[in-house]
């Protein structure tokens, strides 16, 4: 990105590098003053040495493009739009996106681009790291300073582990979606969940008050002994025991029936075929003639009992499907369909009976033992679910108690303004678009008593009215059922990793920057944005203002022909 000549300093010559920057500079002065004198003239006016402005000039004119784009990437304009683009290049290739750097290398030769800039293998190399590097070192900064001005708030962890194939810990806030911890450990027992935990805690003013996770025993142990703090079974992991234990058998048994009705339907189309033909021949064999009636009586009699086995094999497999639904609904501490509290009485008499109609279902389809027991390792679930709800109204009632709010607004905020958030969020979760409208009219009903001429908030200004809803955000968020967030995380690790076959602990590092920093949602806002409450600053940007532009690409060597060895040598 220099230029190496000489300068005179007080009878000293001293080596100077120019920047690229400034032979562009220096070319448009150039341009400017050549008019009425000569390039030596010219020279000393600029300062520049005259073989070094020949050098530019010479340069300029060998490359290979038309003189209007020369033109352009040889000036301070150009140049600027150059380093952008070349960073952009990296910074999405490399990081957003699973590229590699043999792709930005590729991209620089068909754009063309490696005319103007090194787009060497080495050197975008050695610009990754630096971007790296460099966007690890944003992240530290953006969190100490963002962590210093961040209103201390509760918050809850979801908390998982993928291989690469190292052990990667990953835990994660759920409703900014910010990475909390994501590192490479030799372990993943209770003490080392605990140890990295607390160390990336010990600077943020939030207290971790549960751990959404699987029912992994390290996990189990570093929440509720070593953190002692609440666990929240994710849901999605008793789902899929129920689905391993009741589908594959349920399906079996409706190809089976399927099959079997199949079978009855050939022979019934059989037997009226023997009808047919017998009644078309002209001459038949001695002796009393076949009953075909009484045949295909049979037959179709035989037809309707395999048609009711088709429809009682599918109808038991769909009945599994809405008791997984409802199993699904009936976990929640608000009823998506009115808005209502649920306590967790009310959930557990839903759940209780869920499960029995799994188990009524086991004993009509005569379900194996090992089936049985995966609905068993399910049902163990509902105690600490219940416990889940029990502890979601707890936080309630001690969020609302610290506040001291009047009792017609605490009444408001657990009826109305609470649920009107949480649907909010079961809302963006929703499977088709329905359900989402669905949703959404019933926080409509929710929040207009809210600001009717005689509502609790009709009173209160701006200020209160925000200040409500970040208490009623906040407890909203008490419940977290599904450590989903985690899990897709560890998914969009596991493509890089099969991409690039090996995740550095730098890379991590920058991916995780990248993914709190920079990545937004649909509302425009960052993870670090939504967790800290402050907008952090442009990570892109100070990747333009911390990395140069990489250096112009090396003279051509001359490559080794392949072919004959014969002729070679001749």
């Amino acid at each position: 990105m220099t230029e190496l000549t000489t300068k005179d300093c007080s009878n000293e010559v001293l080596k100077y590098r120019w920047n690229r920057d400034e032979v562009a500079d220096n070319l448009v002065q150039f341009e400017e003053i050549r008019a009425g004198k000569s390039q030596r003239q010219a020279a000393e006016e600029m300062g520049v040495p005259r073989t070094t402005l020949q050098h530019w000039l010479k340069r300029k004119d060998s490359l290979d493009a038309s003189p209007t784009v020369i033109a352009f990437f040889e000036s301070p304009e150009g140049l600027a739009f150059l380093h952008r683009l070349v960073i952009a290049v990296q910074f999405v290739m490399l990081l957003v996106s699973n590229g590699s750097i043999r792709v930005v290398h590729l991209f620089m030769e068909l754009s063309g681009l490696d005319i103007y800039v090194a787009g060497s293998y080495g050197t975008q190399q050695k610009i990754a790291v630096a971007m790296e590097n460099e966007v690890v070192s944003f992240g530290q900064q953006e969190r100490t300073c963002l962590a210093q001005e961040m209103v201390p708030k509760k918050i809850t962890a979801c908390e998982d582990e993928t291989f690469h194939p190292e052990i990667c810990l990953v835990a994660i806030e759920p409703i900014s979606n910010f990475i909390l911890l994501e590192k490479y450990s030799k372990q993943r027992d209770a003490q080392t969940w605990t140890d990295s935990i607390q160390k990336v805690l010990s600077d943020l003013p939030v207290s971790l008050i549960q751990v959404t996770s699987d029912e992994a025993k390290g996990l189990l142990r570093h929440t509720r002994i070593e953190l002692g703090v609440h666990h929240s079974p994710d849901l999605f992991h008793g789902l899929r025991e129920i689905s391993k234990g009741i589908f594959p058998a349920l399906l079996s048994q409706v190809k089976q029936a399927q099959k079997e009705y199949d079978k009855t339907i050939r022979e019934t189309r059989c037997h009226m075929q023997d009808s047919y033909n017998w009644e078309t021949q002209q001459h038949h064999k001695p002796g009393r003639p076949p009953d075909f009636n009484n045949r295909i009586q049979i037959a179709r009699k035989k037809e309707d009992v395999a048609r009711q086995a088709v429809e009682t094999t599918v109808a038991r497999k769909e009945r599994a499907k809405e008791i997984l639904q409802e199993i699904g609904d009936a976990y929640h501490p608000f009823d998506l369909a009115t808005g209502a509290p649920r306590q967790t009485e009310q959930v557990k008499e839903c759940l209780e009976k869920n499960f029995s109609d799994l188990d009524q279902i086991a004993l009509e389809a005569s379900l194996s033992e090992r089936s049985i027991q995966h609905i068993d390792k399910a049902r163990r679930l509902v105690p600490s679910m219940l416990e889940t709800i029990t502890f979601f109204w707890s936080m309630v009632s001690t969020s609302l108690k610290d506040l001291s709010f009047p009792l017609n607004i605490e009444h408001a905020m657990r009826q109305n303004l609470i649920p009107a958030y949480y649907l909010q969020y079961a809302a963006g979760k929703a499977k088709t678009a329905a359900q989402r409208q669905a949703i959404q009219k019933v926080i409509k009903k929710l929040l207009a008593p809210l600001l009717a001429p005689d509502g609790p908030f009709s009173v209160l200004d701006e200020d209160q009215i925000r200040r409500f809803e970040l208490v009623a955000k906040e407890c909203a968020g008490f419940f977290q059922r599904s450590s989903s967030c985690v899990e897709g995380r560890n998914g969009q690790l596991s493509l890089r990793h099969h991409n690039q076959h090996r995740i550095g602990t730098r890379k991590l590092q920058a991916l995780t920057v990248v993914h709190n920093f920079f990545i937004t949602r649909s509302d425009g806002t960052t993870a670090a944005e939504r967790f800290f409450g402050a907008k952090p600053k442009a990570l892109f940007n100070h990747l333009l203002d911390k990395i140069d532009l990489p250096a112009r690409p090396a003279r051509s060597r001359p490559r080794p022909q392949s072919g004959s060895l014969l002729l070679a040598i001749a």
